[in-house]
């Protein structure tokens, strides 16, 4: 393969870099540059994640607009979109824009203050992508990437809540303030989000990341616990599995069942049916109630 063109390293529009000289359209099709989105490459020897296709529709965005909600997320600690989600572009009201396929335009007012520059990617405020993260996407995916914002210090929850209080008749504000009260910044990954908030919406609402003792000597630290029934749920996520890892968990689950805990154990799997999930444990809260 001939050598990379040094103007070729980044993101690029193809048709500049073709009208520049650095490539011919037809070795922008044989020369294995991966395309992100119609019209814009990137070096393959970049990351692909979410924020490289990002940056990518970045060089097509008309005057005013910006990268934002979930998307943009992905610059304050909640780096969950998948590489080929759609990305999420904020256009202002007057701008008829629809981007090319692969692209989610919002359109609504940005003001000055909702819009601010990470490297060369104009990028919704963290203030603003937390409110379009609430007002746009699911609520559990919502409250995963709040929880991260939090966790990783990006986003200040009481600006976000202040922010929600004052918004009566701002578009968003009904999820917004439903999203709020919901936040945990110690989930320590989406999937534990999304289970903590499967069970505070079906009224289980659990301790978080609770420090379990027996005989005054530490024991263990479960994802979800109901001290007063001794009930612990634990997330096991692809690092668990790693086997390393697996005597480690093993040795947990026996000493917290030695101490008298029950402990229920899902994996990613068990998430594709939430509704059986929570029932699991409802059932488990109801046997131990019980006894």
């Amino acid at each position: 393969m001939p050598r990379r063109d040094p103007h070729l390293t980044g993101v690029f529009l193809g048709s500049h870099a073709v009208a520049a000289g650095h490539l011919t359209r037809d070795q922008l099709r044989r020369l294995g540059w991966r395309r992100l989105v119609r019209g814009v490459y990137a070096d393959p020897g970049l990351t692909h994640d979410h924020r490289l296709r990002a940056r990518g529709v970045s060089l097509l965005l008309p005057t005013g607009a910006v990268i934002g909600g979930h998307s943009a997320a992905a610059w304050y600690g909640a780096r969950f979109a998948a590489a080929a989600d759609p990305v999420t572009v904020i256009c202002p009201s007057d701008v008829r824009w629809v981007g090319p396929r692969g692209v989610r335009v919002h359109r609504a007012p940005l003001a000055p203050a909702d819009v601010t520059v990470a490297g060369d990617v104009p990028l919704s405020s963290v203030l603003r992508t937390a409110w379009d993260v609430a007002a746009l996407e699911s609520l559990p995916t919502a409250v995963a990437a709040l929880d991260a914002m939090v966790r990783t210090e990006n986003l200040v929850l009481s600006h976000l809540a202040a922010a929600a209080e004052q918004g009566s008749g701002r578009w968003g504000v009904v999820r917004v303030r439903r999203a709020v009260p919901l936040v945990d910044s110690r989930a320590a990954s989406p999937p534990e989000s999304w289970v903590r908030v499967a069970l505070v919406l079906a009224g289980l609402d659990p301790t978080v990341q609770f420090k379990v003792f027996a005989d005054g000597s530490f024991v263990a630290r479960v994802d979800f616990a109901w001290p007063e029934l001794r009930l612990a749920v634990e997330y096991d996520g692809a690092y668990h599995f790693e086997d390393d890892q697996i005597p480690k968990d093993d040795e947990r689950i026996a000493a917290l069942r030695a101490a008298g805990w029950r402990v229920l154990r899902i994996s990613a799997a068990d998430l594709r049916d939430m509704d059986r999930v929570v029932q699991r444990i409802r059932d488990a809260l109801t046997d131990l109630s019980a006894s």
